[in-house]
């Protein structure tokens, strides 16, 4: 990118002569507020300014101001000679985007990375980004611009490795999605952030599959599931992110980000569903509200909540129990009753520590029963008992939580299921007392601004 073109002759002798008696801490400051593509300018003003505007410690402000750099190096992480030359080159490769969005997009990859390689270094392996020609190919292909967010995006990081349904390697990270995902039941669903070749050709293939409800529409799909369907869709013309229900070969989607949150036209900081979506599931994960489980295969990315307020928890009679739900837009509506929203919850027991029961001390206690009630705006809609379906775990003081995933289904809007559970002290089979309830606070079961 070339250099901005230097102050007017006629006014260079007018801001040396008012900078030249200025001391050199001043002068520096002074230099770092009129900003780096100002700086050029006024090293045409005079052999001080021109000394001032060559300290590498100032460029080193400007790197960490505009770009969020530590270090000069380059977009690849290449060491370079200087900040200076570091803030040219990445100039030169990125100067047709908004300085404030460089830094963003940056710093939301660089948050990412770190997030994975303390906490989940198995899905830590992306892709190098992809270059502005890739970019321009890939749009030409689909006849249609992408925002620029996701540009940006996918300039410092080509996302995960494509699917192969056939390749054993890809199959052994098919938990690794940096979305993450659920199980209950048999439905297992894990997200994946799409690479741009696998975005060319899950879009081509919606297009061709579904050419009355997807032709003209400026849809890419920009990640999809490893396991049940699920796909995200990104409309490149208002910088809406949706998600398809089981209806999507219909052109049924649901938006994913709060409306009024997309300006992908904004000259400054222009932001898409998708950079606002994953920013906000960066988030989720920084502050613990969804973190990494074992399934019975690997490691994944639980979406499950697991704090307040979305996640419950209660302690009675020695026993915890952790209780949270998420919305689960692609579940079959041919099982779901009309004009109901399906939810699948997850409940977590435990016994801290060693507990007693009628003055009897126990070394264990076991599930055998339940009881739910379901409130929609404060009014019981459903109250029901029976015995536990399938699975009756034994708690002992000290061990992992027992997890139980299933899942219901509920009338549209916001929705609190609270309840009991009966344990017997010991075994069902050799009980060493009488049953006794343990509570299961009320969480919520609702729609959300942000699904993942």
């Amino acid at each position: 990118m070339a250099s901005p073109p230097p102050l007017p002759t006629e006014s260079a002798p007018t801001a040396a002569t008012g900078l030249e008696s200025v001391d050199g801490l001043v002068l520096h400051e002074v230099v770092f507020k009129a900003g780096a593509r100002h700086a050029a300018a006024l090293a045409c003003a005079s052999m001080r300014l021109r000394d001032a505007v060559a300290d590498d410690y100032l460029w080193r402000r400007f790197c960490a101001e505009d770009l969020g750099l530590d270090a000069p190096v380059d977009p690849g992480g290449q060491p370079l000679p200087s900040f200076q030359v570091a803030y040219k080159v990445w100039l030169e490769s990125f100067g047709m985007y908004p300085l404030p969005l460089i830094k963003r997009v940056k710093g939301f990859w660089n948050s990412m990375k770190i997030w994975l390689s303390e906490n989940f270094p198995e899905a830590a392996q992306t892709c190098e980004g992809v270059s502005e020609a890739q970019l321009k190919e890939a749009e030409d292909d689909l006849g249609f611009k992408f925002p620029m967010p996701t540009k940006l995006l996918y300039r410092f990081c080509n996302a995960q490795l494509p699917f192969d349904q056939y390749n054993y390697e890809t199959d052994l990270i098919s938990t690794y999605g940096i979305i993450g995902g659920y199980e209950f039941n048999d439905h297992l669903v894990n997200v994946h952030l799409s690479p741009l070749k696998q975005i060319l050709e899950d879009t081509k293939e919606y297009y061709q599959e579904y050419p009355d409800d997807f032709n003209g529409c400026e849809l890419i799909v920009v990640a999809t599931s490893w396991f049940h369907p699920k796909q995200f869709l990104l409309n490149c013309f208002n910088g809406e992110l949706y998600v398809g229900t089981d209806n999507l070969q219909s052109g049924e989607m649901l938006p994913c980000v709060p409306r009024a949150l997309i300006k992908p036209t904004d000259k400054d900081l222009p932001q898409d569903g998708l950079l606002l979506w994953l920013e906000e599931h960066l988030r989720r994960l920084q502050n613990g509200m969804i973190k990494t489980r074992m399934l019975t295969r690997s490691k994944y990315i639980s979406l499950y909540p697991e704090g307040p307020p979305s996640c419950t928890s209660a302690v009675t009679n020695g026993v915890k129990v952790r209780a949270s739900g998420v919305f689960v837009p692609e579940y079959p509506q041919s099982l779901v009753p009309e004009r109901s929203c399906m939810y699948t919850y997850s409940i977590r027991m435990s016994v801290p520590e060693a507990f007693m029961q009628g003055g009897v001390h126990c070394s264990c206690c076991q599930l055998y029963s339940c009881h739910w009630a379901i409130r929609s705006r404060d009014i019981v809609v459903s109250d029901a008992s029976g015995e536990v379906i399938g699975q009756y775990p034994v708690l002992s003081p000290g061990e992992d939580e027992s997890v139980y995933e299933s899942c219901m289904s509920l009338p549209e809007g916001p929705q609190s299921v609270e309840g009991s559970f009966s344990f017997v002290p010991g075994r069902l089979g050799y009980p060493v007392g009488e049953p006794f309830e343990v509570t299961v606070a009320p969480f919520p079961l609702e729609v959300p601004e942000y699904i993942f």
